[in-house]
């Protein structure tokens, strides 16, 4: 997710692109840059790292008043966050400018096509691409609306994309797929912003863009397309929010807004992950499938969060390959003296990518000939830097301390890689990966089917405002998705919260029950039915103690209901992906509680969004 404004007007763009990229520093901060277009010529800055770095170079290297300009703030997907990477990025002749947010799912193929051509490439990134490909269309003739369009045509993936040219210095030209823009409507100017944030100060009035649609913009006024050319129109809209709300998407904290942005995460994460001809393909798997078809055992390591993702990865690998696989907490697997070898394939999940615990555990695992894979959110970070192996998430910035969207898109970073070894090692038959891969895709929308009932949740919540323990039961997949979301409740709530599986009610925990204590219960799926009734017969015997029985279950599942003090009804998936539907529900139960017992659920006591230090 990157930061993206766009400005035409009779103000100093300059001014306004780098206050607009200031509120929206949030969605990306590797890098930024700024395009003016001035007399003819395009004139860039960019720097890696944060804004700052930008304004100072601004301010010790001034470039020239402008009315018409661009700017980006990035989270770096492809390519490392360097100066060179940044955008904006120019064509050949320096002629347009373009920044991006998304991925070009085929741009190795233009890439390629482009090179073969005579272009010299600038950047390791797949938005230059696009660049080349826009200034050849206006080189040749076309305006910047339809090099757009047609450019648009060729393109595979989710994009925004934003485009000036130095011959035209009136327009700004923008588009997107499944990825967000927003117009800003102003009187004798116009904004573009991948959030009303950007302009939120200049102008209310919004236009909401469709699916695989162009904009343009003047001083005078906007045109929308389709891709194909033909006229459209957006949805118009007044923003009520304030600026701060602005920066938030309209909700009252980053987490929340996170736990909304899942179907898009969900989404990106999936994205670019096979090939025309419907194998796996993953970001920069620099092993090779000989030394993967070698491994004769993996070892996932990771703390917090993104240790009950490795708990779900265990259960959908060792499925999947057959390849027995462990889960350690980072922070005690060297103190252990683990069995290592070179045939030990050691993934380590961190948001971040600085986890002090899960760093040191990667560094012993070479240490000791050990291959090792990272799942991580953020390109360029030290874990993936010292691993052999990468699979992005592409997130985009989680701001909320308790990870959400983070935790998601590890499951399905960690999906991916269960079945790309499968693909290697042959202990799937492709129909059946793609099936997988098909369920897969459809989670998006599972997801916002959830989002969508959020009330009976906050209603939930509400009634259980003054709960000062909570415990949650699961089985199988649902076991860990049980520990998470007691995990949220402790970060936000603040009160007692555990987690634990079913099985084990017997052998200890069972005396924890008493009459009205809540009790959240992850029931499989209906297909798994000896699991499926043993969890019904925990449920008895808890009810029959006096819990208050909450239950996440299967939509049309007709046995939950008799035992069931209320139900939370999830989608029909198969039950290795039931995590990435019944984790959501706790996700916003364990907020808007944290909000009614007026906690700061976006930064809560004691607690960092990464630990840096062992």
């Amino acid at each position: 997710m990157c930061g993206i404004v766009g400005y035409v007007g009779e103000k100093s763009a300059q001014d306004v692109v780098i206050e607009g990229l200031r509120r929206l520093e949030y969605r990306g901060y590797d890098s930024a840059g700024i395009a003016l277009v001035h007399e003819g010529s395009i004139l860039s800055d960019k720097k890696a790292g944060k804004l700052a770095n930008l304004e100072k170079d601004l301010a010790e290297h001034p470039l020239e008043a402008s009315t018409t300009g661009i700017g980006h703030t990035r989270w770096a997907t492809h390519g490392a966050p360097t100066d060179r990477n940044a955008h904006p990025h120019l064509g050949q002749h320096d002629r347009v400018a373009v920044i991006h947010n998304g991925i070009i799912e085929n741009f190795a193929a233009l890439r390629g096509e482009l090179e073969d051509a005579g272009v010299e490439m600038r950047s390791d990134t797949d938005t230059e691409v696009v660049s080349h490909l826009l200034e050849a269309e206006v080189e040749a003739g076309a305006d910047l609306t339809v090099a757009m369009q047609r450019v648009c045509q060729r393109l595979a993936g989710a994009f925004t994309l934003v485009a000036v040219d130095a011959a035209d210095p009136a327009r700004v030209v923008a588009a997107r797929r499944n990825s967000p823009l927003v117009v800003g409507l102003g009187e004798g100017e116009n904004f573009l912003g991948s959030d009303v944030a950007a302009f939120i100060e200049h102008t209310r009035e919004a236009l909401e863009l469709g699916q695989d649609q162009v904009v343009t913009i003047t001083r005078e006024g906007v045109e929308v397309t389709g891709f194909d050319g033909s006229p459209a129109e957006g949805k118009h809209y007044h923003v009520d929010w304030d600026l701060s709300a602005a920066e938030k998407d309209g909700h009252d904290w980053f987490m929340r807004k996170e736990i909304f942005e899942q179907p898009h995460a969900v989404a990106d994460a999936l994205l670019g992950r096979h090939s025309p001809g419907g194998r796996l393909q993953l970001d920069e798997m620099r092993l090779s499938e000989q030394e993967l078809r070698d491994v004769d055992k993996i070892i996932l390591v990771a703390c917090g969060t993104a240790f009950y993702a490795g708990l779900v990865a265990k259960y959908a690998i060792e499925h999947w390959t057959r390849i027995p696989c462990e889960v350690e907490l980072a922070h005690e697997f060297r103190y252990r003296d683990p069995i290592l070898t070179q045939d030990t394939l050691v993934v380590a999940i961190s948001q971040s990518g600085e986890t002090a615990d899960t760093l040191m555990a990667i560094r012993h695992a070479r240490a000791q000939g050990s291959r090792v894979l990272a799942i991580c959110n953020t390109n360029g970070s030290t874990i993936p830097r010292e691993s052999d192996a990468v699979i992005y998430t592409h997130a985009g910035p989680e701001i909320g301390v308790a990870s959400t969207k983070g935790f998601s898109t590890q499951l399905v970073a960690s999906y991916l890689l269960g079945l790309y070894l499968a693909q290697v090692r042959g202990t799937m038959y492709g129909d059946e990966i793609r099936g997988v891969v098909h369920e897969l895709e459809q989670m998006p929308g599972h997801i916002q089917g959830i989002l969508d009932r959020k009330d009976a949740i906050y209603a939930l919540a509400a009634d259980l405002a003054d709960a000062r323990s909570v415990l949650f039961l699961g089985r199988h997949a649902g076991f860990p998705v049980a520990l998470e979301g007691a995990l949220k409740l402790k970060e936000l709530a603040y009160i007692h919260a555990e987690g634990f599986a079913a099985g084990e009610l017997k052998h200890g925990p069972i005396a924890l029950i008493e009459e009205g204590l809540p009790v959240f219960c992850v029931v499989p799926p209906q297909g798994r039915d000896q699991l499926h009734d043993k969890m019904i017969s925990a449920i008895q015997e808890i009810r029959a103690r006096g819990a208050r029985t909450l239950l996440l279950a299967e939509e049309d599942d007709p046995a939950v209901a008799p035992y069931a003090d209320s139900v939370i009804y999830l989608p029909r998936v198969p039950v290795l992906l039931q995590p990435l539907v019944a984790v959501v529900p706790l996700q916003l139960f364990a907020c808007e509680l944290a909000s009614r017992m007026g906690h700061d659920v976006d930064q809560p006591r004691n607690l960092a969004k990464s630990v840096t230090v062992e």
